[in-house]
């Protein structure tokens, strides 16, 4: 009978084990120097400094993971990789944080402060899926009907005009196909 109970395969893994599994980081290997949280350009301004969300992922405490996933601070890692360089054993905490973006995302658990930046990321992606680059005014016209913000920053469109930084029409690559078949491919992968 008690054998039975330690060998249960049904039982939800927690998420630092999902983490190492998908990303093969393991956050157990940070033994909380701080180094991170100390080099980190937003760290002040994230809910919990890096160094505190590796700490809330060691406990494997599902009430902390649940905080994790639904922090304001996976949407404000900016990936410079300051953290990673910074860190004495190589923990890439970039790493961690796109995937417990995506996890948070797939569980509908995203911090409601975290709405602009999710926008722009998706404005981001839709202007490369549509024209294989970065079009500025098709992503910043998409962006601000995503937000709801469509007259911020409008004064300042004629002088970006007048040095040829926004341009009207997108320049598009030859192998569009390509570019919408890495997108199909992943949008598969994802959803499997």
């Amino acid at each position: 009978m008690e054998s039975e109970i330690l060998h249960k395969t049904d039982a939800p893994e927690d998420l630092r084990s999902v983490l190492k599994q998908n990303t093969g980081v393991d956050v157990l290997k940070c033994y909380q120097c701080g180094k991170c949280s100390a080099g980190c350009p937003l760290s002040s301004e994230m809910d919990y400094a890096p160094s505190y969300l590796m700490r809330m992922l060691q406990t494997g405490d599902t009430v902390l993971e649940e905080k994790v996933l639904g922090s304001l601070t996976i949407w404000l890692c900016l990936s410079c990789e300051m953290c990673f360089s910074r860190c004495p054993m190589s923990i890439e905490i970039p790493k961690i944080m796109d995937f417990l973006r995506e996890k948070s995302m797939n569980e509908k658990k995203t911090n409601p402060k975290a709405k602009e930046i999710i926008a722009f990321h998706k404005s981001f992606l839709k202007s490369i899926e549509q024209t294989g680059r970065l079009s500025e005014m098709g992503m910043i016209m998409d962006y601000k009907s995503r937000v709801f913000n469509l007259f911020q920053d409008v004064t300042l469109a004629p002088s970006m005009f007048a040095k040829g930084k926004l341009h009207l029409f997108p320049e598009r690559i030859k192998d569009r196909k390509g570019i919408s078949s890495i997108f199909t491919k992943t949008f598969k992968k994802n959803n499997k």
